[in-house]
């Protein structure tokens, strides 16, 4: 009983600002987000100390350097202060303790937290019952929304729009929580096409391409990079690393690891204005002498994401932005979710919600589809 009154009070508190998922917010709060970023790139000074008095807790369950450091350099330049953990086994994790109840606590001591966890849906999860927003700096394979913030300000500072674009994204498409992040959300800006460059067995997955369908958007699926940069006329091109850590053994990862690399020759028969874009870290998919190469921009990138994350910590501890709901489906506690990395896999006390359309139940953490019997 206990239990059950429990995850109802998960499914109907009050919720903030949080930012798990950018498709709960529109493209204007997106567009808002990106304009603040530069304004804030032309007139750092103006912002020194618009977080003054204000704390920030980190906690990251896996490796990180760019979002991590860029999030804390974000918040100590807008004159806030930081709080967390970047290792796990330096902290109460190590003893066994639950996402609920490190974030409970670490909420009550700041103003915004922000998460990275291997599990999908975990930071979801983590903003049922903390006390202040949740911001998700990466759920496993599934999201990454901040990365495509910076991704969004490096195109519209770039590019000068984020419409109409022809998009190349290379790489690991199956289990890139960035490449989903930026799909979910450049699909939403009217005429942007996009090419999906990847080996079959890392594959954009069903869920995405169900987004893509249904926004109507033009997409298509090559296995070639070559033929993507000579014959696509890309605006941009993603790539990515084939992560090791997503895969369930070393074999595997050794068939995919050196399928796709971009490197000078490859870059001469490239569109002029095509820029190229990497969240990082990369491994050995961009040769190092592209990185001489004008168009090559996954450096600035990361400098933009500083900016980004600047503005969105502003926006969300000022209110800016909505509080949408977290759950919206149907509890079904005697469904399991069938994803072997869902946060429910491990929280076992989080409500089985899911979206119910007919026979199929999509898990509101992680994005898994179950066919019901």
């Amino acid at each position: 009983m206990r239990i059950r009154k429990a995850r109802k009070e998960m499914t109907t508190r009050e919720t903030f600002s949080n930012l798990i998922d950018l498709d709960s917010y529109s493209p204007d709060e997106w567009n808002m987000i990106v304009e603040l970023a530069q304004q804030i790139q032309k007139n750092p000074a103006l912002y020194r100390s618009r977080c003054s008095g204000k704390i920030m807790g980190t906690l990251f369950y896996e490796p990180s350097t760019r979002t991590q450091m860029s999030f804390q350099t974000a918040m100590l330049r807008l004159g806030g202060t930081i709080i967390g953990f970047d290792n796990p086994s330096t902290s109460s994790v190590s003893k066994g303790e639950n996402i609920k109840d490190t974030t409970k606590i670490v909420s009550s001591y700041a103003d915004i937290l922000v998460m990275r966890n291997p599990y999908e849906g975990s930071a979801k999860a983590a903003a049922l019952t903390a006390d202040c927003p949740v911001v998700n700096a990466g759920d496993g394979g599934h999201l990454h929304p901040t990365q495509t913030l910076t991704d969004m300000l490096t195109l519209k500072n770039e590019k000068g729009r984020l419409d109409h674009l022809k998009i190349g994204l290379c790489g690991d498409l199956r289990y890139g929580r960035t490449v989903h992040s930026q799909l979910k959300a450049l699909s939403r800006y009217e005429g942007n096409e996009f090419i999906l460059i990847s080996t079959p067995e890392l594959a954009l997955p069903s869920y995405i391409k169900d987004v893509l369908n249904a926004r109507g958007c033009t997409y298509k699926e090559i296995y070639s990079l070559d033929e993507a940069i000579t014959g696509e006329s890309l605006d941009m091109l993603y790539m990515t690393r084939i992560q090791k850590e997503r895969f369930s053994s070393e074999e595997e990862y050794n068939r995919q690891k050196d399928v796709f690399r971009l490197d000078t020759e490859k870059m001469k028969k490239a569109p002029k204005d095509m820029i190229v874009m990497h969240p990082l870290p990369r491994v050995d998919e961009i040769a190092m002498d592209v990185d001489d190469d004008p168009r090559a921009m996954y450096f600035t990138q990361a400098k933009n994401g500083m900016f980004v994350r600047m503005a969105l910590i502003i926006s969300v501890l000022e209110g800016r932005l909505g509080a949408p709901k977290l759950l919206t489906g149907t509890i079904k506690d005697d469904v399991e979710c069938t994803n072997p990395k869902c946060i429910t896999k491990t929280e076992h006390y989080l409500p089985h919600s899911f979206k119910v359309q007919g026979d199929i139940c999509e898990c509101e953490y992680c994005d898994e589809r179950i066919l019901l019997d």
